[in-house]
């Protein structure tokens, strides 16, 4: 018969800890005013920490009156006395203590590599202290930022800024933030706030960063320009200018002309004067922003087009006044021609599944913008399927196709709805997507439009085009 008794050991170690006279190691923490000398057994720290096993070796170790003495300045008292705790007794508890001290004490057990407790403290802050976190965003990114044990707090952290970002971005502490950690949330496609705002705040970030440099514009000469633009350097890049409306351009970018490189200006301007798809910034739209309730940014059609589109899918006028009452929708960018490629094969792969979606095209020739929408999706739709001469059609009575004729058009739009509904979608293999057997299909990088009936006309002639960018949107009623 076997005896275990943890507790009782657990209970007589803990009085080792403040009882006994027969320690052989004092260490001195903390820094300036705050410090404090913790007695110790070296032959139990090195037996629980793999940091004291190697740290306490003779070829290390000072000793006064025969005392090993060990300094840690790094780790404050408060934060030692829990460790040390742990250390003798295996046990921790963490409930009143701050948020400040978890997050000392996660550093210090990494640092110390204690990897139960690190593990157990970094869920704890993660699933019982995220108030806190929200609250100090700032503060733990640039704690954890060089510890990469600590990825999964920090990959917490980066998440929820790009879901809940205005708490970061209106903070005091924002002008503050790492550098490293403001570029990989620049990057971040997830990141749920308006462009302007990222803007506004990384001109804030850099004159913060800027040595020197005035809040006041009005005071600054060439070499403010100068010393600003080199702070912004690596970041400028990352704006996703397409997502900024002209008016803010022109009010709000515009005047800091002189910290944005000559080529990346020039191509801005190309976009908003052209409509020509930027190259040394990100033009994709961030993913993040379309997953907002009553959001859709699309970097082919301006917002104000959405609305339309969303009046056609509840079949209400193009026009209408959407009200609370009236249901939303969230978009999903599901494919992007200059990311994903354009070709029927990548268009299969990235679009299928019965799930409602959306298809928007920009051609080379003129700036038009064609489209359609389909309840049933445009791919593996499944066998529920009409079979003629070996084609396989699809029914829907919601489809419809559509035209504008340009990126911000709201009075020459046209819609063309399906008539002929059991075969509203058609699967073909030469095809990325065909709405009606050819009414509106798509070719690898080129689209056709041919009235055969099956849906209501949206053109009076056959029509070919070459695809200069297109999108595909998972439509999903809230």
């Amino acid at each position: 018969m076997k005896l275990v008794s943890h507790s009782n050991l657990s209970k007589d170690f803990s009085l080792i800890i403040n009882g006994a006279d027969d320690y052989d190691v004092i260490i001195q923490v903390g820094e300036n005013q705050n410090t404090k000398e913790f007695r110790a057994h070296s032959v139990i720290l090195r037996a629980r920490s793999p940091y004291f096993k190697a740290a306490l070796s003779a070829n290390w170790i000072t000793r006064k009156n025969n005392m090993i003495m060990f300094n840690k300045p790094n780790i404050t008292p408060i934060v030692f006395k829990m460790i040390l705790k742990y250390i003798y007794t295996g046990e921790i508890d963490l409930a009143k203590q701050s948020g400040e001290n978890i997050l000392g004490l996660l550093i210090s057990a990494d640092e110390l590599l204690l990897e139960e407790l690190f593990d157990y403290v970094q869920d704890y802050l993660i699933e019982k202290q995220t108030e806190w976190i929200h609250e100090n965003f700032v503060f733990v990114l640039n704690t954890v930022l060089k510890s990469p044990s600590c990825e999964k707090l920090r990959d917490y952290c980066l998440n929820s800024i790009c879901k809940h970002p205005t708490q970061l971005f209106s903070s005091n502490s924002f002008p503050s933030i790492n550098r490293e950690i403001l570029r990989c949330l620049l990057k971040s496609d997830d990141l749920q706030i308006e462009e302007i705002i990222i803007w506004d705040n990384l001109v804030k970030w850099g004159i913060e960063q800027t040595p020197g440099l005035e809040s006041d514009r009005a005071e600054w000469n060439n070499e403010n320009y100068k010393a600003l633009k080199k702070t912004l350097n690596q970041f400028i890049p990352l704006i996703r200018f397409v997502e900024i409306f002209r008016a803010d351009f022109f009010d709000k970018v515009r005047p800091y002309k002189a910290i944005i490189p000559n080529h990346i200006f020039e191509e801005i301007e190309e976009f908003y004067y052209k409509d020509t798809i930027p190259i040394f910034t990100i033009s994709t739209p961030r993913t993040g922003l379309l997953n907002r309730k009553g959001n859709f940014r699309s970097n082919i059609i301006r917002p104000k087009l959405a609305n339309i589109i969303v009046n056609w899918i509840d079949k209400k006028n193009a026009m209408s006044t959407r009200t609370g009452n009236d249901p939303s929708y969230k978009f999903n960018l599901a494919y992007y021609g200059s990311r994903d490629g354009i070709d029927n094969d990548t268009f299969k792969n990235k679009c299928n599944g019965q799930v409602a979606s959306l298809i928007l095209i920009k051609e080379y020739k003129s700036t038009k913008i064609f489209g359609g929408y389909s309840s049933i999706g445009f791919n593996s739709l499944g066998k529920n399927y009409f079979d003629e001469n070996g084609y396989r059609f699809y029914n829907s009575s919601d489809n419809f196709i559509f035209s504008f004729e340009n990126s911000e058009d709201i009075q020459n739009m046209k819609i063309g709805r399906v008539i002929n509904k059991s075969r509203a979608m058609m699967e073909y293999f030469c095809n990325g997507f065909n709405f009606g057997g050819g009414s509106f299909r798509m070719v690898n990088n080129m689209f056709l439009l041919n009235n055969c009936n099956r849906y209501e006309k949206i053109l009076n002639d056959e029509y070919v085009g070459t695809i200069k960018e297109v999108e595909v949107f998972v439509v999903t009623k809230e």
